[in-house]
């Protein structure tokens, strides 16, 4: 990870201290990193005396309820519940974080809000190809394992933590925490000299990282498990060059009782067989087939 800029860092602690009211936002159908990162702000927001408001294109899913909780609904809504409550709030807004996304178009819903936006724009994202000139202060990096990898390190340089992860609100530092967990499956890919030393540095603060994992894998409904044999024994496939795939349509998603995150990490469960290469796993939308792809 490249060394974060202190002039930025100085940037974005001005634009704070002049916003009267911050919104946060992030990408459609969020994950556990996109929902830790937004969560983890809002409480060091609340922590520097900011009145936050977190706004997503979607409902978070269920198995996060455990992070989204801790900011309550007062301070989390989404397009998908309930749009003119969402737009409302982020009408109001002077500044607004864009986390876990590299442009406005992967917000969905929330495209034509953003990019007209008349707020202070501020990007944090490790994805690649950001579109920089959409705002005003840009915090991009690939090499890192997860947007809240990078937020961590972007707020223990600020004034406030002082390169001190027991400074950060305890709700905060679980947050960051289970965003990193999650995006590297549970340290499995993506992980980085930097990764480690932030679990670390996080366990020493007081992290309750068993919780953490319990209300992640240890909390899914029975329909996951069940579709799970089902894919697995009827619905893998692997071609002679190693590429696995598995479909899921509609049908089978209501056969299940399927909710939001209940598919969460199947694309990574081929990659355990030896010839298997890369994984791909496609799924039926209301309108779009979703993919996603994982290699060795």
């Amino acid at each position: 990870m490249d060394i974060i800029s202190q002039s930025d860092i100085s940037k974005l602690e001005r634009f704070i201290e002049d916003a009267q009211k911050i919104a946060i936002t992030a990408h459609m159908r969020p994950d556990g990193d996109a929902v830790g990162s937004c969560a983890a702000l809002f409480h060091c927001l609340g922590d520097m005396g900011k009145d936050a408001v977190i706004v997503l294109p979607d409902a978070s899913p269920d198995y996060l309820g455990f992070i989204t909780e801790a900011v309550g609904s007062r301070h989390l809504t989404d397009f998908e519940s309930d749009g003119q409550g969402a737009r409302d709030a982020l009408a109001g807004c002077d500044l607004i974080f864009c986390l876990d996304y590299n442009a406005f178009h992967r917000t969905g819903k929330m495209e034509q809000a953003l990019s007209g936006h008349h707020a202070v724009k501020i990007l944090v994202d490790h994805h690649l190809n950001p579109a920089r000139e959409c705002f005003d202060l840009v915090f991009s990096e690939t090499e890192v394992s997860s947007t809240a990898e990078y937020l961590y390190n972007i707020l223990l340089m600020t004034s406030r933590y002082g390169h001190d992860a027991g400074k950060l609100p305890e709700q905060a530092a679980t947050a960051l925490m289970t965003g990193m967990t999650t995006d590297t499956n549970n340290f499995a890919n993506s992980v980085f000299p930097s990764t480690l030393r932030m679990a670390s540095s996080l366990l020493e603060a007081g992290v309750d990282r068993d919780f953490i994992i319990s209300r992640l894998y240890n909390e899914y409904s029975e329909g996951r498990i069940r579709l799970m044999g089902e894919l697995l024994s009827k619905r893998l496939e692997i071609t002679p060059d190693g590429v696995a795939y598995m479909i899921l349509d509609r049908k089978t998603i209501e056969k299940y009782g399927l909710k939001e995150g209940d598919t969460e990490g199947f694309v990574n469960i081929p990659l355990g067989i030896g010839r298997v290469k890369i994984s791909c796993f496609f799924k039926e939308d209301e309108d779009r087939i979703r993919v996603s792809l994982r290699s060795k």
